[in-house]
């Protein structure tokens, strides 16, 4: 450019306002990250992007956002994490737990918000709950100690239980937690447990092959993300071997499954939306306490059963948060 003519445009551009200037600039962009598959969590995302909506951001205008599923594969999380840190967003937001650990790998220094995932402190993303201390902060849940709840719940409807089964992923470093929850509730309850180790896909046929062999009366599939991928799939199953099943997530029930007894997913990933909010506006992930839900939810599909036989009682049904009968 010839310096007459770069001249003439300064002088054009000196009396824009400074919003015009911003207006050339990219809006930032928020990285998501989910060990699930996109169909899974569509509720949730759904309640994700219009929390935004709310606080006044309109996408491609002054947000941007750029998803990656690993759909149930958690082999597959490192890769995705590390291609959303090439990206270099503004902030990640991931879920559940394999996921985060998975971005909190690929990077310390980008702002991390965990949308779901249990024990934050004992995988060490955070430092506390009350003071998170580095780049993660977000919304935890009680994935590895909801099993004793969840047997309470199952009982009730099954007086006669005596064996219960479960599935557990291998993959997922929740499962040790989880396996010793549900042992250890198991044991207080006085019941027999037959658990089954996940690793492959076939692996859901052989489960509930196996639980039928072993005579199983019910069986409880804890929140496990490669699960919520395939949640159809376990419901269909668990229909055909005539076991009732319980789960930690009530999409799962939208599915087909039975009960569900855990706290509301699809809040915590419209909260996380809030986070997002104040990490744009200046905030630090560290100085910003980790979420705990405040309520634990009891969703019952009584078409499923009434396929299965099953007479769900008053007293289950008056504390149900929501009954589905379609």
């Amino acid at each position: 450019m010839r310096r007459r003519e770069f001249i003439r445009l300064m002088g054009a551009t000196a009396g824009w306002p400074l919003s015009a200037w911003g207006q050339q600039s990219s809006p930032p962009l928020v990285g998501v990250l989910n060990a699930a598959s996109a169909k899974s969590t569509a509720s949730s995302y759904e309640a994700f992007r219009a929390a935004p909506r709310q606080l006044g951001y309109i996408e491609e205008r002054n947000i941007r956002f750029d998803y990656r599923y690993a759909d149930g594969f958690l082999d597959r999380l490192p890769a995705l994490a590390e291609e959303l840190v090439r990206l270099n967003p503004r902030v990640i937001v991931s879920g559940p737990l394999p996921a985060s650990l998975a971005v909190r790998k690929a990077t310390a220094m980008i702002p991390i918000v965990m949308a779901t995932g249990a024990d934050p402190v004992g995988f060490g993303l955070v430092q506390s709950l009350s003071h998170p201390g580095g780049n993660v902060t977000g919304l935890a849940n009680f994935a590895e100690e909801l099993a004793s709840k969840q047997l309470d719940v199952i009982r009730e409807l099954l007086p006669q239980l005596s064996r219960v089964a479960a599935l557990i992923n291998v993959g997922n470093p929740l499962h040790v937690p989880q396996l010793r929850e549900i042992r250890a509730a198991a044991a207080k309850a006085s019941l027999a447990l037959v658990h089954f180790e996940y690793r492959v896909p076939e692996d859901f046929e052989r489960a509930f092959t196996e639980f039928v062999g072993a005579k199983a009366d019910a069986v409880l599939i804890p929140p496990d993300t490669t699960f919520s991928s395939n949640v159809v799939r376990i419901a269909e199953l668990a229909a055909r071997a005539r076991l009732p099943a319980t789960y930690g997530d009530r999409r799962a029930v939208e599915s087909g499954g039975l009960l569900s007894y855990g706290p509301n997913v699809v809040e915590n990933y419209r909260r996380s939306a809030i986070y997002v909010d104040k990490i744009l506006k200046g905030a630090k992930p560290a100085d910003l306490p980790v979420e705990q839900p405040t309520k634990i939810e009891l969703v019952i599909n009584l078409k499923t059963a009434g396929a299965l036989g099953l007479t769900v009682p008053p007293s289950l049904l008056t504390r149900a948060d929501e009954v589905i009968e379609f």
